[in-house]
């Protein structure tokens, strides 16, 4: 496939250089300029994306690491088809500047064995997360991890992935093709079955090759390797390297065992024997881990609706009036006596004088005053009233009342109509409306001080919780429920909520493990974890090398944390770069991150190296700066 520097990819992805070739894409190092950030971008070769088989293998790809989210995977951001231009099926991925365990184990050889458990813990941890969801990685290598410049591990590549997630697995005969021999599981030779085992089986491969720095099985072709996994057993690791721990080395004996049912079930169950040896090797450290379980707040019930009794309204009985009916037309008939006549007199004299009386009590200066109605008033809408008529002697009660605002008359007494000797009372009952007490500010009182402030009110004091808090000291109140200032019934209850102080976490120290260990704890944990990097000359890239605060301490949660890192060693040896074309001497160069100057002889249109300084093989600090003549 023809170099692709330069073109923009589906209009978004620059793509700046090549980084790597296969034999299915190659993949480059490119520009988003949408968000302006570095990614890696992968362009299946233009032969193979006409065949529909390696197309959907590419997308099984992308669908395959899409599904999962885990700091040691390597993000998938984006796939498609270049719709202008060089035609091409791309997957763009988070861009990785660093190398490979491949490039660590040819550089380094075999590993230290804290130093393989601290890289082994990410990389099993990363599989544990894919095999949750039914993913299995099918191709797991030394070329498929990566190690990032600030020692941070990665698993690539999820192209031979499978699970209910992406689809269906591949044929027997394109899984032994494509995968790496020396790692596959005798089932996927076999039959071309894959689970979540074959991951195990790859990654006990992998830990023996960075314990003893060489492959379990060495041979002529692919098919001889490939017989000897089927039909011999993986070699003990002790018999390779004597220092290796009876528990690491039963443990990838039993990974690496050629019947599955006999190897761990998972990755998880492998990530959890790996970090039981890792406590037993160093039992000061303790490994820390929290799980939080939130309080499910209690479902409060549903205030009961106040069912308010119907007024029953009497109804007035109608007043029958009777006419009593006499037979006067005997007496008419009959002529009146003497003695008749004067008891008439006598009875308009009384009538006459019953009536100047009612009307001197009634209705002359002898009558009563008769009191206004002024139930639903206001009190001054009463004294209106009552002025023109002279009640001055005017009493006020007052009660609460949930049905009638506050300052307006239930009663009065006497009622309206009733009457009142001059001078007489009136007592008018007036509402205060619904009875409620506000709740005082209770925040920054001891427990004590907060029940006796309550105390004052009608209410009734409900549950005391504590629970951490940065602001208020311990022992103090930080709220209350119902909080201050509402207006509540009478007998309400308030439930008050104290300070714990500030929540504490015991911190343990974690220098000489995998920053992302440290990382992925701690952030767990609740810490806020900055890591700054600095050269070491005899820890592995990746490795803690101080924290602060110390471990073994109580520290407050949410705390800043201080990790330094390790960015291995400074110095570099001067690589061997003579006769070699300028651009690409120059580029070797810098991968090793020496600044270059070049100096041009002669008029060749390609100049290759003829002279270089410091000489090679010189040991220089990284950043120095070197000289390489061209021509």
């Amino acid at each position: 496939m023809s170099d692709l520097s330069g073109e923009l990819i589906d209009n978004r992805y620059q793509l700046i250089r090549q980084v790597a070739n296969g034999g299915m894409a190659s993949i480059y190092e490119a520009m988003d300029t949408r968000l302006d950030r570095k990614v890696a971008v992968k362009i299946m070769h233009p032969h193979l994306a006409q065949d529909e088989a390696f197309v959907n293998r590419f997308i099984r790809e992308a669908k395959a690491a899409a599904a999962l989210s885990h700091p040691n995977i390597v993000a998938v951001q984006d796939q498609g088809w270049n719709q202008g231009g060089v035609p091409a099926v791309f997957l763009v991925m988070e861009f990785i500047e660093g190398s490979t365990l491949r490039e660590y184990l040819n550089e380094r050889g075999r590993f230290e064995v804290k130093d393989a458990i601290n890289y082994l813990i990410p990389i099993v941890s990363a599989l544990s997360a894919a095999h949750s969801i039914g993913i299995v990685h099918r191709d797991v290598k030394p070329e498929n991890i990566m190690i990032s410049k600030e020692g941070r591990v990665k698993i690539a590549d999820f192209g031979l992935a499978r699970g209910e997630l992406i689809g269906s697995t591949m044929t027997a005969e394109s899984s032994v093709i494509l995968g790496s021999v020396s790692y596959l599981s005798p089932e996927q030779v076999q039959r071309g079955i894959a689970d979540a085992r074959s991951d195990v089986y790859a990654v006990g491969i992998v830990a023996f090759e960075m314990l003893t720095g060489e492959k379990p099985f060495i041979g002529d072709s692919p098919i001889q390797i490939a017989y000897m996994h089927v039909n011999q057993d993986i070699p003990s690791v002790k018999s390779k390297r004597k220092d290796i721990p009876e528990a690491l080395d039963a443990l990838i004996s039993r990974a690496t065992n050629r019947d599955p049912d006999l190897r761990p079930r998972d990755a998880a169950e492998f990530l959890k024997a790996l970090e039981k040896i890792q406590a037993e090797l160093d039992p000061k450290k303790n490994q820390l881990k929290l799980d939080l379980d939130l309080p499910v707040e209690p479902i409060r019930e549903k205030a009961r609706t106040k069912i308010k009794p119907e007024v029953v309204k009497e109804e007035t009985a109608p007043i029958v009036e009777t006419t009593k009916e006499i037979a006067r037309k005997e007496d008419r008939k009959r002529k009146t006596s003497k003695r008749v006549k004067r008891n008439r007199k006598v009875a308009l004299l009384l009538a006459i004088a019953l009536g100047i009386g009612g009307w001197y009590a009634i209705i002359g200066p002898g009558s009563r005053i008769v009191v206004p109605s002024t139930v639903g008033g206001s009190y001054q809408d009463a004294l209106t009233a009552f002025n023109p008529l002279g009640i001055t002697n005017v009493v006020v009660e007052k009660r609460y009342d949930e049905d009638i605002a506050s300052g307006t008359i239930i009663q009065s007494q006497p009622p309206g109509g009733g009457r009142i000797d001059v001078g007489g009372k009136v007592t008018l009952l007036i509402s205060e409306g619904p009875e409620r007490y506000t709740i005082a500010p209770l925040v920054g009182l001891t427990p004590d001080a907060a029940i006796a402030t309550l105390s004052k009110s009608p209410l009734k004091i409900g549950t005391t919780t504590q629970i951490f808090s940065k602001k208020i000291p311990k022992g103090f109140v930080i709220s209350s429920d119902p909080v201050a200032g509402s207006k509540v019934k009478r007998d309400s209850i308030v439930n008050i909520v104290v300070s714990k102080g500030v929540e504490t976490i015991a911190l343990v120290s974690y220098i000489g493990k995998s920053s992302d260990q440290a990382l992925s704890e701690l952030t767990d944990a609740g810490f806020v974890v900055t890591s700054t990097y600095a050269f070491d000359e005899n820890i592995l890239a990746g490795t803690v090398l101080s924290q602060s605060p110390s471990g073994d301490a109580d520290v407050a949660k949410n705390s800043k944390v201080i990790l330094v890192v390790s960015k291995g060693t400074q110095f570099v040896y001067m690589p061997n770069v003579f006769s070699i074309e300028a651009s690409l001497a120059v580029k070797a160069l810098e991968d090793l991150e020496l600044k270059v100057v070049v100096k041009k002889l002669g008029v060749k249109k390609t100049k290759k190296v003829t002279n270089i300084s410091p000489k090679v093989g010189s040991k220089v600090t990284r950043g120095s700066t070197v000289t390489i003549t061209v021509g």
